[in-house]
């Protein structure tokens, strides 16, 4: 009891304790925490991007030094896992849309696997567009 006679509770006392080590408990926990992880990798390709039309920007010396750095094994290494942490988050996105995206054709709802098989089909196509680009079409 408190000196004016009502009584107090710790709210801490009744929260469970979680170890800090909760997401290593189920393999969905896990793949849950990959995903937030993976906005990391994200967050690097864009600035990698950034980087690389900075330098494009300033002239040829600066890309060419660009280059060079890009190819060091630390950076062809993070930007080789990073783009693992992308496609995976890509993957992740588009099973999930099928969920939060309601989607309806003469009445009827579109079924989420077409819905889904969309999204997968576009990326393909736009993957092939960027490779003939990239390979000299």
């Amino acid at each position: 009891m408190s000196a004016g006679g009502t009584h107090t509770h710790n709210p801490r006392a009744l929260q469970p304790t979680v170890s800090r080590g909760w997401w290593l408990e189920r393999g969905s926990y896990f793949m849950f925490m990959m995903r937030e992880l993976s906005c990391v990798f994200v967050a690097w390709f864009v600035v990698y991007l950034l980087l690389l039309v900075r330098a494009v920007g300033r002239g040829e010396a600066f890309y060419q030094q660009f280059l060079q750095r890009s190819a060091e094994p630390g950076i062809v290494l993070l930007n080789f896992i990073s783009l693992l942490f992308v496609v995976y988050h890509t993957v992740t996105f588009f099973n999930l849309v099928p969920q939060v995206m309601v989607v309806s054709a003469g009445g009827k709802r579109v079924p989420g696997s077409l819905i889904g098989a969309s999204h997968y089909a576009a990326w393909a196509v736009v993957s092939a567009v960027v490779a003939w680009v990239l390979l000299g079409g």
